[in-house]
Order: structure tokens, then C-alpha cells, then sequence
């Protein structure tokens, strides 16, 4: 098969699901690695996907743009554990939490499972989906109902009324984008309604965010940057970001993800 007849195959591959891996390409173009990672370097550099960690995206910018949850499920992989693992360590024993949709905090919650005696509420099918898993008899999940989106919150009327009512010791909130005027944001306007109901229910809000995120502003706001009373976030931020963040959150936690530094893996 030619480079532009395997570049073809990605392209498409990507527009149909919002995401590829590079191990699954090599299996199906019957290439070696190098091959494949090489027709994504030609790819990127033409505009038409993004690479990340072990694959590629496709690309996203503007503000209304929301991709599904495999395809940002494959986006900075390390830098989630490594965020997951930091935010793990603010969950107490014996506490009510909040998770709300997302790939990151998708990945907290498979970093929850040695916590005894939580309740957990979520608007995510997935985040629930692997508290169920962990087989703890001494943990209760709660799942809102709603309307689901793309990246399988949901959201809504439903899930909003279900959320006035609680109070929870810790929201963990995961962002589509963060930016100093903007605050913390999401391409979705149901969404932000109901995150915004997340973080009025909340004693204290932890937002977990890859560095990524810095400068990605979604068409509506959650909530204001000095409204998160820890941001957990990986040592990729830049320093400009770094030390506006500083100013503006109750404490800035920077992850440190082992390795770092490949693009590709």
C-alpha cells in the first residue's frame, strides 16, 4: 500500500471515530510502527489530525467543537494518570463526592478503588461504570439522570435538579479549556449548566486539567478561575500560565508524569 493510500485510510478512520491508535493502524495497514507514526508526522503537518500520546485526533478548535469521549480518551494519557493519581490523594474516607464527566476524571475513578466508604455522585455512565467494578460493598454510587452528550455527560434539566438538592464534601471537575478571562469552560451550554450545578454543591472544588487545556476556551463558562479551591494539573504547564493560575486558584498541584517529554509511545 502507497503513503498517500494508507494517509487516505487514517484520514478516514479519524473522521469516523475521532480517533486512531498507532498500534491498532500497524495491525490493520499491516506496517511497522515507524511507518505509521511517520504518515502521521505527514498528516499533523498538513492540519489534518492531531497526534497524541500512542495515536491520533482529529482536530479540534473551536469553541462549540466537542469531540467524543474515545477520541479525547487517547489525549495525554500520562498526564491524566499522573493528575489522577495527585487527585486521588485530596479523597478522604467516609466522605460524599463529586465526579463529573470526563476522561480524566473517568481515570480517577479507577484510582479510587482502596478508599473505603464513599458515596459518589456523577453524571457520567462511564465514571460509574468503573466504580461498579471495583466490587466495594461499603460504596455507594449515585447517578443523575439527563439527556447524554458526545463526550457522555449528562446533562440537562434532569441532572441539574438532581444536583440542587445534595451537598457534597468534594467536587472533583474535569474542563474542556481554562484561560485567565474565561475561566474554566465547555463547548457544550447544557453541560456548563449542569457542572455549574456540580460546583454549587460542593464544599471544596478540585478541577483536574492536563496542561493541554491552558488557552482552549469553550462556549460557556463553569465556572471562574478563582472559584476552584485546588486546580490539579501536570508540570507541561507553561510558566505565564503558572504563575496566573498561582494568583488565581486556592492551590495549584502540578502532577509529575514519569517520562515525559515523547509524543509518541
Amino acid at each position: 500500500m502507497l503513503a498517500r493510500q494508507r494517509q487516505a485510510v487514517i484520514i478516514e478512520e479519524v473522521r469516523r471515530t475521532g480517533a486512531v491508535r498507532v498500534s491498532d493502524l500497524v495491525v490493520r495497514l499491516g506496517v511497522s510502527d515507524m511507518t505509521v507514526r511517520r504518515d502521521l508526522d505527514v498528516l499533523a503537518s498538513r492540519g489534518l489530525v492531531e497526534k497524541v500520546y500512542g495515536g491520533a485526533t482529529s482536530v479540534v478548535g473551536r469553541s462549540t467543537d466537542e469531540p467524543g469521549f474515545e477520541a479525547k480518551s487517547v489525549r495525554q494519557l500520562p498526564e491524566k494518570e499522573a493528575i489522577a493519581a495527585a487527585a486521588a490523594g485530596l479523597v478522604r474516607p467516609g466522605t460524599a463526592i463529586g465526579l463529573s464527566a470526563g476522561t480524566t476524571t473517568w481515570t480517577l475513578a479507577r484510582f479510587l478503588d482502596d478508599i473505603p466508604d464513599l458515596t459518589v455522585v456523577t453524571n457520567s455512565i462511564r465514571v460509574a461504570d468503573v466504580l461498579q467494578q471495583s466490587g466495594r460493598t461499603d460504596r455507594t454510587v449515585v447517578l443523575t439522570g439527563g439527556v447524554r452528550t458526545p463526550s457522555d455527560a449528562l446533562v440537562g434539566p434532569v441532572a441539574v435538579q438532581a444536583l440542587r438538592s445534595l451537598h457534597l464534601d468534594v467536587v472533583f471537575l474535569g474542563v474542556h479549556g481554562m484561560a485567565e478571562r474565561s475561566g474554566f469552560t465547555t463547548p457544550n451550554l447544557n453541560e456548563s449548566e449542569t457542572d455549574r450545578a456540580l460546583v454549587d454543591a460542593a464544599g471544596r472544588v478540585v478541577v483536574v486539567a492536563d496542561h493541554e487545556k491552558w488557552g482552549t476556551v469553550g462556549i460557556s463558562t463553569i465556572a471562574d478561575l478563582d472559584e476552584a479551591d485546588v486546580l490539579v494539573t501536570d508540570e507541561g504547564l507553561p510558566d505565564d500560565a503558572r504563575a496566573i493560575l498561582t494568583e488565581q486558584v486556592g492551590e495549584l498541584v502540578l502532577a509529575h508524569v514519569p517520562g515525559s517529554g515523547e509524543e509518541l509511545a
